[in-house]
C-alpha cells in the first residue's frame, strides 16, 4: 500500500498527468480526468499550475460540429532543451532536443586524444556554449546526459573505458565544478535501449539493444525498466568469451566477443586484408553491393560470430524484442535473415529481431530522452518522432587504423 502526505500525492498526480499529455500529444481536461481517474477539480488545479510554470500550453481545436470547441493541452516543447552527449573513442557527439525529444541540432567533434583532462576541457567548453546559446528559453538546458562506452557504476562513476584506458573517473563531479546543470552519466548501450523503447517500441517491456560500434554493449530493458545489475555492471556482453585463448582484449582477457563481432574489429581486419590506410562505411557499402570477395567474406565472418553471441544472449534473457544497432548490418541487404538462419536452437526463443533505425544517433537520442524524463519527473515516457528529424550518419568519415 502506497501512502504519503498531500504534497507527495500531488506530485504523483502531476507526473501521471504530464505522462498522459505527452503520450496523447493533444488532450482535453475532460479526457485527462477520464484517462487518469482523477476528478475534474483536481485535474484543473494541476493544469493551472503547469500552465503557470509554462510546461504546457493551451490550443483551441478546430472542428466543424456545433457547440463549444474544446481547449486542448499539450507539452510546451520550447520551454527548455535537453543535451545528449555520446562520448566515444574517436569523437564526441552533442545533440540538442526540445522537450518532446525532437533533435534540433547535432555536432560532432573529432577526438585525437585519450587524455582525460583534455577530454574534460572539451566537454566543459561545449556544454557552456550550448548553455549560453539557449539561456533565454524559460528553463534553458533542463538536463545533460553523457553516454559512456564503458562501465558506469550505480553512483555514476566511470569504472573502466577500455578504448581510453580510463579507470575510476568521476566525470560528473569534475564537470559540476565548472558547470551548473543537472548532469547524469550513463552507459551508452543503456541509452540506446532506452531510445528504442521511448521512441519506437513503446509496448515492448522486455527489450535488448546490442550496440556494435567501438565495442559491444548490451542495453537491457526488463518490465519496462533499465536493468543494471548489482553495481551497474550488467550488459558488458562484449567481454563474453566466444573463442577460448583467442584475440587479446583491452579488458585483459582473450577471445572476447567484441574482438570478433564489433564494427571496430571488422574494420581492423578489413584494413589488413584490403591493404589500405583508410576505409569509410560508404566504401564498405559499395564493396558489398559489388560483391567484392574480401569484404563479403569478412561480412560473413562478422555475422557468424555475431550470431554466436546472440544465441547466448537469447538463451539468457528470452527477450521480446532484440534491436541490433549497427551501420554495417544496415548495408547488408539480407543481414537479418542470415542471422536468424544461424539461430536454430530449439531452446532459443524471442519475438522480434531487427536492425535499429536510429544507428549511431541512438545513444544521444536516449540521452536526451533520459534528461527530459528526469526533468519532468515522470514514470513513463513515450515519444512519437518524425523520422525525417533524426540526424543521419553520412558514412563518409574515414575509419582510421
Amino acid at each position: 500500500m502506497i501512502t504519503g502526505d498531500a504534497a507527495y500525492i500531488k506530485k504523483i498526480n502531476r507526473s501521471f498527468l504530464l505522462s498522459k499529455i505527452i503520450e496523447h500529444g493533444l488532450i482535453s481536461r475532460a479526457e485527462l480526468s477520464k484517462t487518469i481517474g482523477l476528478n475534474k477539480a483536481t485535474v484543473s488545479v494541476q493544469v493551472a499550475d503547469l500552465l503557470n510554470e509554462e510546461l504546457i500550453v493551451e490550443t483551441q481545436q478546430e472542428h466543424t460540429s456545433l457547440g463549444r470547441r474544446p481547449i486542448m493541452l499539450s507539452l510546451n516543447s520550447k520551454a527548455g532543451y535537453a543535451l545528449g552527449i555520446d562520448l566515444d573513442y574517436k569523437q564526441i557527439t552533442f545533440t540538442l532536443s526540445d522537450l518532446l525529444g525532437s533533435p534540433l541540432s547535432s555536432d560532432t567533434i573529432e577526438l585525437n586524444t585519450s587524455d582525460y583532462e583534455s577530454v574534460l576541457r572539451i566537454l566543459i567548453e561545449n556544454i557552456k556554449r550550448y548553455q549560453n546559446k539557449y539561456s533565454k528559453s524559460h528553463y534553458g538546458i533542463v538536463g545533460i546526459v553523457i553516454g559512456i562506452h564503458g562501465i558506469v557504476t550505480e553512483e555514476q562513476i566511470i569504472n573502466f573505458v577500455p578504448q581510453h584506458k580510463w579507470h575510476n573517473k568521476d566525470l560528473k563531479t569534475d564537470l559540476e565544478k565548472e558547470i551548473r546543470a543537472s548532469l547524469y552519466i550513463e552507459n551508452n548501450a543503456n541509452l540506446c535501449s532506452f531510445a528504442e523503447q521511448v521512441y519506437k517500441h513503446h509496448q515492448s517491456v522486455n527489450l535488448l539493444c546490442v550496440s556494435l560500434y567501438s565495442g559491444i554493449g548490451l542495453g537491457i530493458m526488463i518490465n519496462g525498466e533499465l536493468y543494471k545489475g548489482h553495481h551497474g555492471y550488467a550488459g558488458e556482453m562484449g567481454h563474453m568469451i566466444v573463442v577460448p585463448d583467442g584475440k587479446p582484449c583491452n579488458c585483459g582477457n582473450k577471445g572476447c566477443w567484441e574482438q570478433y563481432a564489433s564494427e571496430s574489429s571488422f574494420f581492423k581486419d578489413l584494413f589488413e586484408k584490403q591493404n589500405t590506410q583508410d576505409i569509410t562505411y560508404l566504401d564498405v557499402q559499395k564493396w558489398i553491393h559489388d560483391q567484392e570477395s574480401i569484404t563479403c567474406k569478412q561480412m560473413n565472418q562478422f555475422i557468424y560470430y555475431l550470431s554466436i553471441g546472440l544465441n547466448n544472449i537469447i538463451n539468457l534473457y528470452n527477450p521480446e524484442t532484440i534491436v541490433l544497432n549497427s551501420e554495417l548490418l544496415k548495408m547488408h541487404p539480407d543481414a537479418i535473415n542470415e542471422i536468424k538462419a544461424s539461430l536454430k536452437s530449439s531452446v532459443s526463443h524471442y519475438q522480434e529481431l531487427l536492425i535499429s533505425e536510429f544507428g549511431k544517433e541512438a545513444c544521444v537520442m536516449g540521452a536526451c530522452a533520459l534528461a527530459i524524463k528526469n526533468f519532468l519527473e515522470i514514470p513513463e515516457l513515450s515519444f512519437n518522432i518524425d523520422e525525417g528529424t533524426i540526424p543521419r550518419f553520412s558514412g563518409e568519415v574515414p575509419i582510421s587504423r
